[in-house]
């Protein structure tokens, strides 16, 4: 595959063993263009200046939390239809109404497999209909 053919993949969580975890589990299911955030504020800096097709998202962050960064998302015209994958370990039903209603794409918690993780991403460039290069949700 072309590695240009590869979605853009940015993954945001404030601690670097999970970042490092989640771009190994990535790679092994054959995902190529991977950026990573330490934090929202980064993370909205990098959506701003260049193309982004999934953001796999913390919650709890400092500077500006996940629910906080999705909310600034849903509000942007230019991205308010980017998907956001939710990965936390905020389990409990409130939290995951709350991210529903925020405008979550989907939500994994954590510890996650890696099946887990590839299945949701499936899901949801296959409901975006992902093509390179496409600029949906700009």
């Amino acid at each position: 595959m072309d590695p240009t053919s590869f979605p853009a993949i940015l993954v945001v969580d404030d601690q670097q063993p999970m970042r490092k975890t989640i771009v190994y589990i990535l790679r092994q299911l054959g995902y190529r263009n991977v950026e990573c955030a330490e934090d929202g504020d980064i993370a909205w800096n990098v959506i701003n200046g260049q193309h982004v097709d999934l953001v796999l998202l913390d919650w709890n962050m400092p500077r500006m939390s996940g629910l906080s960064l999705l909310s600034r998302i849903r509000a942007s015209e230019a991205y308010r239809k980017l998907p956001v994958v939710m990965i936390t370990a905020e389990a409990n039903e409130e939290h995951v109404l709350t991210a529903v209603q925020a405008g979550v794409t989907n939500y994994i918690v954590k510890p996650f497999s890696p099946n887990v993780l590839g299945r949701k991403i499936q899901e949801v460039l296959a409901e975006r209909a992902f093509m390179p290069h496409r600029e949906a949700g700009r």
